[in-house]
């Protein structure tokens, strides 16, 4: 299991504080895993059970690329798991933008361990919790990773995402001087920093690109349900990120479909003074959860 560390992710007041000079916004794009034949069968896999995409899900996952074709991906992150490593490498394969673009293995997003319960159906997960007196969410089986080991493992991550995105793109420039004048001249060249949105895009359309102007960077995870749902939970009550009109707290923290697709707007700050310390937590918020708007045709074909 992985053990508890110190978290350098805590979110800031929403009011920029002066001692801020330098700044990194960039959008993340979640994307859960397309169907397996245990989905289908509503058997548990974990992180113990490395089971391959359905044809279904593998339609989903060309699907998904499809949808996402024109969009530029600067950072490719995917669980370990061949669920997720297959899903990444359709909506690879499918881009417009991301031949040469590294996929980047992390343990850190397999799915939450289920323990002994792996394998097994869904129902049978679900007595177990009854037997013990806990909801099926918060019960964690014999050998199973608790929620909070889970949420541990994604705030890790995180940390290590967000000292990566600075290190290879630079600070945002429109503030103050850069941390690595070197590393931002390489950044701007290849992305430079956007026009400001006009103000009748702000709010999500239902496009693939929704909440991507304003960002110079675009990172693409690509993990399992349970770890999504988990993330989610984390960015939104510990991390005070912010929703969309209109999508309510239990519809974002709903079990996100196969190849479903959720976005957030991440800004790190850093303090005026140098390099020390781990980028920090500005703002995040969520643009959309759980969108399957591409499944649509696969839905009228069934």
């Amino acid at each position: 299991m992985t053990p508890k560390q110190e978290v350098h992710c805590t979110a800031l007041s929403q009011s920029p504080n002066p001692n801020w000079v330098n700044m990194f916004t960039f959008s993340l794009t979640f994307v859960r895993h397309g169907e397996t034949q245990h989905n289908r069968d509503k058997l548990i896999q974990g992180e113990g059970v490395d089971t391959v995409l359905s044809e279904t899900g593998l339609q989903q996952a060309e699907a998904a690329g499809q949808h996402l074709r024109d969009l530029r991906f600067h950072n490719v992150l995917v669980s370990d798991l061949q669920r997720a490593r297959q899903t990444a490498e359709a909506i690879l394969r499918n881009n417009a933008h991301c031949s040469d673009t590294e996929m980047f293995l992390d343990p850190l997003l397999r799915e939450r361990a289920f323990g002994v319960a792996e394998g097994r159906r869904i129902e049978d997960l679900k007595n177990m919790a009854n037997a013990a007196g806990q909801s099926c969410r918060d019960y964690t089986p014999p050998g199973g990773e608790t929620l909070d080991q889970v949420r541990l493992r994604f705030e890790k991550f995180l940390r290590v995402l967000f000292r990566r995105l600075v290190d290879e793109h630079g600070w945002d420039t429109g503030r103050g001087d850069t941390a690595a004048p070197e590393v931002a001249a390489g950044a701007a060249a290849d992305h430079p920093n956007p026009d400001p949105c006009p103000d009748d895009v702000v709010l999500p359309a239902g496009l693939p690109d929704d909440g991507l102007c304003g960002t110079r960077v675009h990172a693409l995870v690509v993990s399992h349900g349970a770890y999504i749902r988990v993330a989610v939970r984390h960015l939104v009550e510990d991390l005070h990120c912010s929703l969309p009109p209109g999508l309510k707290t239990h519809q974002a923290f709903a079990p996100c479909p196969n190849t479903g697709i959720g976005r957030f707007v991440v800004t790190l700050s850093r303090r005026d003074g140098g390099d020390a310390g781990p980028p920090l937590l500005s703002s995040v918020r969520c643009v959309f959860a759980n969108r399957t708007d591409h499944l649509a045709k696969l839905k009228d074909l069934q």
